[in-house]
């Protein structure tokens, strides 16, 4: 009977009551902080100060797919646009496994303790099916995002090919008016990201591991023509013998592609972002182009072409989305969908009602 009356270990006993971790007051302020929304001139003089705060804030207004904020992220935009174009902007491309967030930071660490500022844009890919993102680059590069002369900014692709594409180069240059002289941005892997990310920066780097069976392979030609530099990561312990190896192989491969139009003759070469070993190669590697193609103005004619690039794209992504948020076109898009699906009028030819009807609008 004894035994019965006896508690059970796994039974509950009444605790010790926590102490509020945040007083009332401080949690009020912040609250009332973060409903103070300021103005675009505001954000202005506090990116052009240096404030990471500010420059976060911007980055999110410009990235905010809400028309109502379109107006207020143009006018942050111009403002900070007569201070923009003060660095150098560097892509990184590699497939996924590759060690490009490894070795951002240990490349980013690198130039401020030479005394660079270092902006990271990292684009992180989204699910197609829950269209959720990670956005896990700060939590990998904990010594980086910690240096007060970097910040580290990851965005989501959204439904975006180009990883955020036009929203990436508006950061851009938010970040330079903020007084970062050196901008990298990361892709979400290997794509037509790449192509995006190589029409915004000024030079490409394309990160590969030794013995993954890709060296050669012509899928990967796209890629390899537009990269300025490859670096073969991971080049430490038992896996030394194999990236020198890899990295004649990729000397082998760049003669058989055409010469550049900056006149620049690509290099290859090794490092262990890990040990932080070749890191400094790779840099002065890097300044060396810049010296080539600021000397034979390539450099100020690739940035002329981005910028009419870019116009263009900003023309088609608005029209998008104006066409898909019209009420009238939404209406009949529905009914022509139905009717595509009851195959009783071809894609193409829904496709011409659709337009006639917004071009009439």
């Amino acid at each position: 009977m004894e035994n019965q009356h006896k508690k059970s270990a796994l039974s509950e006993v009444n605790g010790v009551n926590q102490p509020d971790s945040l007083s009332n007051a401080v949690a009020k302020r912040i609250q009332q902080k973060r409903k103070v929304i300021p103005s675009a001139s505001e954000l202005i003089e506090a990116i052009k100060k240096g404030d990471k705060i500010a420059l976060s804030r911007a980055i999110t207004l410009v990235e905010n797919t809400n028309p109502e904020h379109l107006e207020r992220a143009n006018e942050v935009i111009n403002g900070c646009l007569p201070f923009a174009n003060k660095s150098v902007r560097i892509g990184i491309t590699g497939v996924p496994g590759v060690g490009k967030s490894t070795f951002i930071e240990a490349f980013g660490t690198y130039l401020t303790s030479i005394g660079k500022k270092v902006a990271v844009l990292a684009v992180d890919p989204s699910s197609s099916i829950s269209h959720g993102s990670i956005l896990g680059d700060k939590t990998r590069m904990e010594e980086l995002v910690k240096n007060e002369n970097a910040f580290i900014r990851p965005s989501a692709s959204g439904d975006s090919l180009g990883g955020v594409a036009r929203k990436t180069r508006e950061s851009i240059i938010l970040c330079e008016a903020c007084g970062f002289d050196t901008i990298i941005i990361e892709t979400v892997g290997v794509g037509q990201s790449e192509t995006a990310v190589h029409s915004m920066v000024d030079f490409f780097l394309l990160l590969k591991i030794a013995g993954a069976g890709d060296e050669l392979q012509g899928i990967k030609r796209g890629i390899m023509e537009m990269a300025d530099t490859i670096v073969i990561n991971k080049a430490d312990g038992d896996n030394i013998s194999k990236a020198k190896l890899a990295k004649t192989e990729f000397n082998r491969a760049l003669h058989l592609f055409p010469a550049k139009n900056s006149g620049w003759n690509p290099k290859v070469t090794t490092c262990s972002a890990y040990e932080k070993t070749g890191i400094d190669a790779i840099w002065s590697i890097i300044s060396d182009y810049f010296t080539l193609v600021k000397e034979n103005h390539f450099f100020e004619k690739k940035r002329q072409d981005q910028n009419q690039f870019w116009m263009i794209e900003t023309i088609n992504e608005q029209l998008k989305n104006n066409f898909y948020s019209h009420p009238e076109i939404l209406k009949l898009l529905d009914e022509q969908k139905k009717a595509v699906q009851n195959n009783e009028l071809s894609p193409f030819a829904a496709a011409k009602n659709l337009l006639d009807k917004y071009f009439k609008i």
